[in-house]
């Protein structure tokens, strides 16, 4: 029999198994999401320069340990039955510390550049949800509840959280805008996202996945202005101590703040 169409004989199991098959393994996007996510992304950047730069590991010897990590997390994010609000923020920080680690390597080490660097992953993020939406038909995460969606998802975050990387420090770099500079852009750029997402009939799906992308470097100005050198525009502030104080904050949020998986709303979305 087709699992898609099987029932529990009791009308209130049965209702309850579907409700189950129709959630999916992210959380419901709500402000909590979005307070979390911002945290994280913050996390990601004093947590990767921690490790290529307190501890002198090196921007290659970085990525290479926070991709594995990633892989990791996320092959056990797959193989889980349901959400766990645990298992997905840790993959999310993995992201983004690998995202902070190999903006720095492709920058700094290998020499591409900022603009360069940030072109390459914006077509790689578009490629990666044409081939998302051809593929299954909507790049809304409410669907994220099959392997192949899920796999898709994490391709699309991991590549928009190295792209957020490489636009904060863009911004905070290149145009001389610095640290609380580029951190007020972003902020004021998130800020146009909520207005058009409360005042206009814009794609939702879009609205989402510009405010993710936007999230990443708001969260990297503001880690960067919280442990680099005064003299660079920074508070000075420990990289480690900074990256423990976040990563408690967002344990707190986990165990204070409900979080629940979001519902398959492929009737509602909009691709």
């Amino acid at each position: 029999m087709n699992s898609d169409t099987r029932t529990i004989g009791h009308p209130s199991l049965n209702q309850a198994f579907l409700g189950e098959a129709s959630l999916s393994k992210v959380p419901e996007v709500t402000l909590v999401f979005w307070i979390i996510k911002i945290a994280a992304t913050t996390l990601g950047e004093t947590g990767g320069d921690t490790v290529t730069m307190t501890l002198n590991w090196g921007y290659l010897a970085g990525t290479a340990l926070f991709l594995v990590a990633l892989i990791g997390l996320v092959g056990l994010q797959i193989a889980a039955r349901k959400f766990h609000p645990s298992l997905y923020w840790a993959t999310i920080v993995a992201s983004t510390t690998f995202g902070t680690t190999m903006a720095d390597f492709a920058d700094r080490s290998l020499g591409i550049g900022y603009t360069g660097g940030a072109s390459m992953l914006l077509i790689g993020l578009l490629a990666t949800l044409g081939l998302w939406y051809r593929s299954l038909g909507s790049i809304s995460v409410d669907t994220v509840n099959t392997p192949k969606a899920e796999a898709f998802y994490w391709a699309a975050i991991t590549l928009s959280q190295t792209l957020g990387t490489a636009l904060g420090d863009w911004m905070a770099d290149s145009t001389g805008l610095g640290y609380e500079g580029g951190a007020l852009v972003f902020a004021a750029a998130l800020a146009v996202v909520v207005v058009l997402y409360y005042r206009t009939s814009l794609s939702r799906v879009s609205l989402f996945w510009a405010a993710f992308i936007l999230t990443r470097p708001l969260g990297a100005t503001v880690g960067d202005l919280l442990d680099k050198p005064v003299d660079a525009g920074g508070f000075a502030l420990s990289r480690p101590i900074a990256s423990a104080v976040i990563a408690a904050f967002i344990i707190a949020c986990l165990l204070i703040l409900p979080q629940r998986a979001g519902s398959h709303a492929s009737q509602n979305a909009t691709t």
